[in-house]
């Protein structure tokens, strides 16, 4: 027997199903090296189908933000304004600009609301007192005497009392960040009506009335929170730096190769028109460049080479092929050529069966996008990261709030109550080596820079808001007819990376749509040619620092990487009866209603 044989034979399986803090029904199942300490193999898993894809058809497109909503629990109004967006390209339809302003409110408040609720409320746990005690009680140890760097920015002396800080329902952190939930919710719904499903979004324009005292309710709101978001991220770095200095190669958890994907966020409403054939120009003006890094470096920011290398592919999900189907799109408006696995031509033939982890077994399609020789398995890291890096390499970014530096984004945020005005500087990271590093502690990094940079621009907004206001051009809507037949896509950025929709037209009504979220492209499994999907890459061959056997193992390595991604998996798959089956709602007799 060989070594390899023997080491094989000694892995032990453990599993998480579903895995918890987080929504949906992701699975992972594992198998531990711990002699090694190390994962030796990783499957991803969802048990959950909806079908958007599937009932989206014949409907009247103008309803498909408002259904396409409720794809989600969390991030409904990214999908509705992702949808706006591929209907206004439909339709030839561009909004006032006062209405795109009021839109990009709403999504830098999204942006701030869900991160600080992941990070603070679900990611953070893992890195609290609690459980570094129950998993690490040597690093718990060495926290208490550590001090914390930034103690002067968020009060906390050790490193030990910022875990405390964090400990769910009872650290001080943890509530504040409940709290900041709470106002940057108030903060969306001036803009956007309602959360989670917007009421005021439309293709053509907002319902928002553009009143002075909305824009400034929003702000002192913004105002208010301005001390929490400085000092979430000093608390970030030094907790995360802390980690590296505890834990020797620790930059190895969760780490995978950097192939990162950004959609980009916030239009410009001087540039953006909508149109199809525009799209590379007004695509590099939004306010987070869109971008496809692969080893660290831009590969594009042009949105018409993102949007034609997208490929979804079937791999080990249940689903039959299409292959040869008929294409519903041949060539984009701009005369290229469109693949039969591009997301206008995907037809969702769903077949439910066993789980086999040598064949099929998740629900979950494997997007790739393909760069005319791979078809790379790209991740969104959560979002924050991949925005980021993008934005900071096109160095196409400059207002008086957030600048693209080239090798990173600095962010100037104004005084608040307690604090100073502050300049951060988030940095593209590295290892010791010099190597660009794609981990667990920096996609999770990176998510409070992000929501310093969705607060920055939230100033940026509101002054063009007003400056709109104040010459009296408060036009929120414009008109537009519906065609017979048109095609349109819209790249956004969910909250946890990439989101785009692909809509077409005929007879006035929606012959193919295809939501794609982050979810997909993260949760994806093994795909036609055998590779992983980022959630299975990352937590293969990652190290394991836990200081508990294989009886009491939590797992705790494995969690931080998955829940870095930030997952959620509504977003990754939906819902479909098929073949005329009729769900029926039994009464029992004792309640006065026996048929059924």
């Amino acid at each position: 027997m060989t070594t390899s044989e023997s080491r094989r034979e000694n892995l032990v399986e453990k599993s998480w199903d579903p895995i918890t803090r987080i929504i949906g029904n992701l699975g992972v199942y594992t198998k531990i090296d711990f002699t090694d300490r190390r994962v030796a193999e990783c499957h991803s898993t969802s048990s959950l189908f909806r079908g958007y894809s599937v009932f989206m058809k014949g409907k009247d497109p103008r309803d498909a933000g408002f259904i396409t909503s409720r794809i989600c629990g969390i991030c409904g109004d990214n999908h509705t304004a992702c949808s706006n967006y591929a209907q206004q390209m439909a339709y030839g339809a561009k909004p006032p600009p006062l209405a795109e302003t009021i839109v990009n409110l709403g999504e830098a408040a999204e942006y701030m609301f869900d991160h600080t609720l992941f990070q603070d409320n679900m990611v953070f746990v893992d890195f609290c007192e609690a459980i570094v005690k129950d998993t690490n009680p040597g690093v718990l140890q060495r926290a208490e005497r550590t001090e914390a760097p930034h103690a002067d920015i968020h009060g906390h002396r050790t490193i030990a009392d910022i875990m405390r800080a964090f400990n769910p329902f009872e650290g001080e952190v943890y509530k504040q960040a409940l709290h900041v939930s709470r106002v940057t919710r108030e903060m969306f719904c001036l803009m956007e009506g309602r959360h989670v499903h917007p009421s005021t979004m439309y293709p053509g324009g907002v319902g928002t009335m553009p009143e002075p005292t909305t824009f400034t309710d929003y702000q002192s709101r913004l105002l208010g929170i301005l001390d929490f978001v400085k000092q979430a991220v000093a608390m970030n770095d030094d907790v995360f730096d802390f980690f590296y200095e505890a834990l020797p190669g620790y930059e190895e958890v969760g780490r995978r190769r950097v192939l990162l994907g950004c959609w980009g966020a916030w239009q410009h409403p001087d540039h953006c028109d909508y149109r199809y054939a525009s799209m590379s120009d007004w695509g590099r003006k939004m306010h987070v460049t869109p971008g496809i890094i692969v080893d660290g470096n831009l590969v594009t920011n042009d949105l018409v080479d993102i949007n034609l290398g997208m490929r979804i592919l079937l791999g080990s999900s249940f689903y039959d092929d299409w292959q040869n189907e008929e294409p519903f799109v041949t060539r984009d408006p701009l005369g290229n050529p469109v693949d039969i696995r591009h997301p206008w031509n995907q037809t969702t033939l769903p077949v439910p069966q066993q789980r086999d982890f040598e064949g099929n077994y998740s629900w979950v399609m494997s997007p790739r996008w393909f760069d005319g020789e791979q078809h790379l398995a790209l991740d969104t890291g959560g979002g924050p990261i991949a925005r980021l890096w993008s934005t900071a390499l096109s160095g196409l970014v400059d207002n008086d709030y957030v600048r693209s530096t080239g090798d990173g984004v600095s962010i100037h945020l104004p005084r608040s109550e307690q604090l100073p005005e502050m300049t951060l500087e988030w940095k593209i990271p590295h290892d010791k080596q010099g190597q660009p590093l794609s981990n667990a502690l920096e996609r999770d990094r990176a998510r409070a820079y992000f929501v310093a940079y969705a607060a920055a621009m939230a100033f940026v907004f509101l002054d063009r808001a007003m400056y709109h206001v104040h010459r009296g051009d408060t036009r929120i809507f414009n008109d537009f007819e519906v065609p017979e037949e048109a095609i349109g896509v819209g790249f956004h950025e969910a909250v946890r990376g990439v989101l785009s929709h692909h809509l077409v037209i005929r007879d006035r009504k929606i012959a193919n749509y295809h939501p794609y979220p982050p979810t997909p492209w993260n949760a994806s499994p093994r795909d036609s040619y055998g590779t992983p999907g980022p959630y299975e890459d990352a937590v293969q061959g990652t190290p394991l620092f836990e200081e508990n056997g294989p009886d009491e193992f939590r797992g705790i390595d494995i969690m931080r990487t998955v829940r870095s991604f930030d997952p959620c998996l509504p977003c990754g798959v939906h819902m479909y009866l098929g073949g005329g089956r009729e769900l029926r709602r039994l009464h029992s007799p004792m309640f006065g209603n026996s048929h059924g």
